[in-house]
């Protein structure tokens, strides 16, 4: 192999993943093997760095790591901490690196086996992919089966005219009037006129931010922030400025400093359950938060993607200062991601005719099955039984975190399910997660969450992932004895 010297410096590769019909994290690790093959990446070249590369095709940070976490795994290429990632020399495509730079097949090899190495739930060799924080399934078969006869009813009583049309950018008026029902706990006596219905929470931030903002200004979020969002801003060449927080949230004298500083387009957030860290703002933080944006004329978006889900959750942002927010309610994380679907509530009707025509040059609308189903279940109450059993299953599975990780190693909250795991000095979050996917387990780092220089040790962990609390007790097992380890036993080379 090419010493670092020898090696090919150049780093401005990108993978031809257009037209890969499979998922993005695949297609490039499919790319990297492709193109080790065509002599277009060499033994020793180095990869670019993940965040560049996402940044230069326009993905997330999240789906680059994947693609290169698949790829080593699959023996093309090597991590090397504080490094890089580089092509492997000798490289044989389906193989994966062993003990000592030995090679074995795709499974897990020797090092690896045993109770706390093979998928913690099913058959070895196979992940626990803990990096999307997906909701948890609910326990009750009961309610799986009331989903299931929802779906087939909407299906059976839609006439087919009603799929087989777009529908007005911003939903017809029935769809959006089932977005206000949903949001009357969080905002009562939404009028419907201020209420879109957009593809999920990441078509409302693309509406959103084409609406708000223009090429090269500026935005600012929570210093770690939704990943999806700071993927957005980049491919419309926005800037995003990170404003500092502490355990209750965005700190709000640094807050009016940023606004004052940089005069930002939007400031972006997720009050309750934060993404990554859980943090939730107190009332007296909201109120805050929300001064400092109207005394500088910011407009705020407000996620409240897990709003609904604390059964005594603070008012929304939108209830201090409904003329200055969006807000944005998702139902992937507290029905079903199944539903790309997520009602905004806008300022004002100017306000809602700017964001559709927005939606309609981007996204255009979200499908009309998915919002029909949305509508069916909210209004026969499955829809709010569905959230009960996530919320049920999610304390649970919180419990079992509390009982089996390190007292204070993780901060979450009663019904969250996803976890911030703080680690102890001797690892860094590369080499944890490096361990934890060698034992078949993936969760995100901090890197993924960072709109400043200055990134935690620690990683986000979805307890939701799992398919069973049994399933989530064997994970748990693996995070506890990985963080009592110290890098060098667990053979990680420091």
């Amino acid at each position: 192999m090419p010493t670092d010297e020898q090696a090919p410096s150049r780093m401005d590769w990108v993978p031809d993943i257009e037209d890969r019909a499979k998922p993005v994290y695949l297609a490039i690790a499919d790319a990297i093997g492709d193109d080790i093959r065509a002599g277009r990446l060499v033994p020793g070249q180095r990869l670019p760095p993940q965040r560049t590369l996402a940044e230069r095709i326009g993905i997330d940070f999240t789906t680059v790591s994947r693609a290169y976490g698949e790829a080593r795994d699959r023996g093309l290429v090597d991590a090397r901490v504080g490094q890089g990632t580089f092509v492997r020399a000798n490289v044989r495509p389906g193989a994966r690196p062993g003990p000592a730079g030995t090679m074995t097949s795709p499974t897990l090899s020797p090092a690896t086996t045993g109770p706390s190495a093979a998928h913690p739930g099913t058959a070895a060799g196979s992940l626990v992919d803990m990096t999307m924080n997906q909701p948890p399934l609910p326990e009750s078969q009961d309610l799986l089966q009331r989903m299931h006869q929802g779906m087939a009813g909407v299906a059976s009583g839609l006439a087919l005219p009603d799929l087989l049309h777009y529908p007005e950018a911003g939903g017809p008026r029935e769809e959006r009037a089932a977005g206000a029902r949903w949001l009357r706990d969080r905002l009562p006596n939404l009028p419907v006129e201020r209420v879109l219905v957009t593809p999920g929470t990441q078509g409302a931030l693309l509406a959103l931010l084409t609406t708000l903002a223009r090429p090269g200004d500026t935005v600012c979020a929570e210093a770690l922030t939704y990943p999806g969002f700071r993927a957005v801003a980049a491919q419309l060449g926005l800037r995003v400025v990170g404003v500092p927080m502490d355990a209750d949230g965005i700190d709000p004298d640094a807050l009016r400093a940023v606004l004052a500083q940089h005069r930002p387009k939007a400031l972006y957030c997720i009050p309750t359950f934060h993404n990554p860290t859980t943090a939730t703002m107190p009332v007296e933080r909201r109120a805050a938060v929300v001064a400092a944006a109207r005394d500088h004329g910011v407009p705020i978006i407000e996620d409240d993607i897990y709003g609904t889900l604390p059964e005594d959750s603070p008012p929304p942002l939108a209830a201090f200062a409904p003329e200055i927010t969006f807000h944005i309610a998702g139902l992937a994380k507290c029905v079903s991601p199944m539903l790309r679907v997520a009602y905004v509530a806008v300022p004002d009707a100017r306000q809602a005719l700017r964001v559709s025509a927005a939606q309609r040059g981007t996204t255009l609308m979200a499908s009309p099955l998915a919002a029909a189903i949305a509508r069916r279940w909210i209004e026969d109450g499955t829809a709010a039984a569905i959230r009960d059993g996530i919320r049920a299953e999610a304390m649970e599975r919180r419990a079992l975190a509390e009982s089996l990780l390190p007292p204070g190693s993780a901060v979450t909250k009663r019904e969250a399910f996803h976890l911030w795991l703080g680690l102890p000095e001797s690892w860094t979050r590369g080499e944890f997660a490096a361990h934890l996917r060698a034992r078949g387990i993936a969760a995100v780092t901090a890197d993924a969450f960072a709109t400043t220089s200055d990134v935690p040790q620690a990683l986000r962990v979805c307890l939701g992932a799992p398919a069973s609390r049994e399933d989530t007790r064997r994970v748990l097992h693996v995070l506890a004895e990985a963080l009592d380890l110290i890098p060098a036993a667990a053979g990680v080379v420091i």
